[in-house]
C-alpha cells in the first residue's frame, strides 16, 4: 500500500467525529473534509515518489525503511537545513495555508524523544514511554495534533473552582489498565483526519490543581473521545473558491467521556512541574517552531505575489502609495527569510550532541508574524478595495447568457476577464471568505496570547550584554 493508502485506511476506524449534531460516517467523503484530505493525500504522495523522497525522507537506522523527515534528531547543521527543506516543499504545496500538517506535532515528539533522559515525573517512566511511542508514530507515519487549551467556559476561575471539577479534563479514576478521563480541551486543529492527539495543559499549573496536569497520547479513534467540530469553511467549488476547498483545516474541541487512556500512553501523571519543564525543553521548542517558521515565510511569499498581481491586473502598480504597500509586503517576507535563515546559521549542538536551530530568531519570527499577517491581509484589501465587491458569483457566468457583458466590463488592465476573475476570486478566498476569517484568527492567536509572547521574549532575553554597554557608558568619567 503506498502512504496515502495506509492513511485513507487508518480514517475508516469508528472514531466519533460531530459536524452538524451528526456523526460523519465517512470522512474522505464528505464535502466538509474532502477537499483537504486529498491535499494530504497529495503530499503522502511526494514520500513515495522516488524524486522527491529524499528530500522528505530519511531513513532510521534501527529499521532502514523512510520515515518522515520531522522525525529526524538532527546530528548536524546540515540535517537542521534537511529538516528545513523537508518542511519547506510541503509548505510550498499548500502556499502555507495549511498550519497543521502534523509537521509541528511531529517535531514535539521527536523532541520530547531526544531529551526524554531529562524529562518526565518522578516515576521514572517517561523514557521508555515516549521511546516507543516515538518509534510507533515514526515508523506508521502516524499524523497527529494537539489540544492543550481548556474550554472558555469561565475564565475568571480555576479549573478546581467550577461545580463540575470535570469542567476541565482531569483523571476521574485510576485502574490496572490506565486512567479514565473527563472533560474537554481545545483546540485540536486536524483531529478529525488525524490519528492520533497530544493532551496535556499548555499553561503552567500550580500544585494544588495536579489532578489536572496530566500528558498523554490518544488515538482519535478510541472509546468516549468524541471530536466536535465547528462550522465547515470548506467549498466544493474549486474554481470560485481555490483556497477553501483544498485547505480547510478543520478545528475541533475534543470531548472525553470517561474515555480510558492505556497507562502506556500516559507520559506524567499528577505534575505540573514535569509537564512544564517538557513545555519549556528546548529542544522541542527549537525543533518545533522551525516548520512553523518556514510555513509562515511560504504563506507571506503568497499573500506578496497575489498583491503584486492585483495591482498589476487593474493598472495600479505605477502608484507610489501602492508600491509602498507591495514593498511592505516584501519587508514582511524578507524579514521572515533572515530570521529563518539566521536560526539555521546559528545552530549548535547541545550538551547531548542534538543539532538544534537558534531558538531566539524563530520565536521573534513567530511573534511578528502574529502581527504581519493580519496587516498583510489589510493591504490585500487597500489595494484591491471596491473591486472585490465587483466580481460576479460564479465564473460560470462568463460562458452564461450575460458572458459578452462580462468579457467587456470585467477585463483587467493587460488580462482578458476570465484572469482577471480567478485572480480576484483567490484573493476573495484570502482575504474575505469564512476561511480567510478563520486564518487571521488564527495567525493572531496560534502560538498563544500575543501580548504574553511578546512579554515572554523580553522576560527569557538575555539582556547582559545590551545593559553592559549602557552601563559602561553611564559610569565613565566625563571629559
Amino acid at each position: 500500500m503506498t502512504a496515502s493508502q495506509r492513511y485513507l485506511s487508518r480514517l475508516r476506524d469508528g472514531r466519533s467525529v460531530w459536524l452538524q449534531g451528526k456523526i460523519v460516517e465517512d470522512l474522505p467523503s464528505h464535502p466538509a473534509f474532502a477537499g483537504t484530505i486529498q491535499t494530504i493525500c497529495a503530499l503522502l504522495a511526494l514520500q513515495d515518489d522516488p524524486a522527491s523522497q529524499p528530500s522528505l525522507t530519511f531513513s532510521p537506522p534501527d529499521t532502514g525503511k523512510p520515515a518522515n523527515l520531522a522525525y529526524l534528531v538532527p546530528g548536524s547543521k546540515e540535517e537542521v537545513l534537511q529538516k528545513e527543506t523537508a518542511y519547506r516543499i510541503w509548505s510550498e504545496k499548500t502556499f502555507g495555508m495549511m498550519s497543521r500538517l502534523s509537521d509541528y506535532s511531529r517535531s514535539l515528539l521527536t523532541g520530547w524523544y531526544a531529551s526524554r533522559h531529562v524529562l518526565g515525573g518522578s516515576d521514572g517512566k517517561f523514557a521508555d514511554k515516549i521511546d516507543r511511542y516515538y518509534r510507533l508514530s515514526r515508523d506508521q507515519d502516524l499524523f497527529s495534533t494537539t489540544a492543550l487549551h481548556d474550554p472558555q467556559v469561565d475564565r475568571s476561575k480555576l479549573s478546581s473552582q467550577f461545580d463540575d471539577p470535570h469542567t476541565h479534563l482531569r483523571i476521574v479514576r485510576e485502574t490496572e489498565d490506565g486512567i479514565i478521563v473527563r472533560g474537554a480541551k481545545m483546540i485540536a486543529t486536524g483531529a478529525p483526519y488525524y490519528d492520533e492527539i497530544f493532551v496535556y495543559p499548555f499553561h503552567r499549573r500550580p500544585q494544588s490543581e495536579a489532578r489536572y496536569a496530566t500528558m498523554f497520547a490518544v488515538p482519535v479513534a478510541t472509546k468516549g473521545v468524541h471530536i466536535v467540530c465547528r462550522e465547515s469553511f470548506a467549498s466544493e467549488n474549486a474554481e470560485d473558491h481555490p483556497l477553501s476547498s483544498r485547505f480547510d483545516e478543520m478545528d475541533a474541541v475534543v470531548v472525553f467521556d470517561d474515555a480510558l487512556i492505556p497507562w502506556e500512553r500516559v507520559f506524567i501523571k499528577d505534575d505540573p512541574e514535569a509537564i512544564w519543564r517538557l513545555r519549556q525543553d528546548p529542544v522541542a521548542v527549537a525543533l518545533s517552531q522551525q516548520p512553523t517558521v518556514v510555513r509562515l515565510l511560504q504563506k507571506l511569499e503568497f499573500v506578496a505575489a497575489i498583491g503584486h498581481e492585483l495591482a498589476c491586473t487593474i493598472g495600479a502598480r505605477q502608484y507610489l502609495h501602492v508600491q509602498e504597500k507591495l514593498g511592505e509586503l516584501i519587508i514582511q517576507a524578507e524579514t521572515i527569510r533572515a530570521l529563518l535563515l539566521a536560526a539555521r546559521e546559528r545552530a549548535k549542538p547541545n550538551q547531548y550532541g542534538v543539532w538544534l536551530p537558534a531558538v531566539e530568531p524563530l520565536t521573534t519570527a513567530r511573534n511578528l508574524g502574529s502581527r504581519y499577517y493580519p496587516r498583510a491581509l489589510e493591504i490585500i484589501q487597500q489595494i484591491g478595495a471596491g473591486g472585490f465587491l465587483q466580481v460576479p458569483s460564479a465564473l460560470a457566468e462568463l460562458n452564461g447568457p450575460i458572458g459578452p457583458f462580462i468579457q467587456k466590463y470585467y477585463r483587467g488592465a493587460e488580462v482578458q476577464a476570465e484572469t482577471r476573475l480567478k485572480l480576484f476570486k483567490l484573493a476573495w478566498d484570502l482575504i474575505g471568505s469564512p476561511l480567510a476569517s478563520r486564518h487571521e484568527l488564527y495567525e493572531r492567536f496560534y502560538s498563544g496570547d500575543p501580548v504574553r509572547t511578546y512579554a515572554s521574549q523580553y522576560a527569557g532575553y538575555d539582556r547582559q550584554e545590551l545593559i553592559q554597554t549602557v552601563w559602561e557608558l553611564a559610569k565613565s568619567d566625563a571629559r
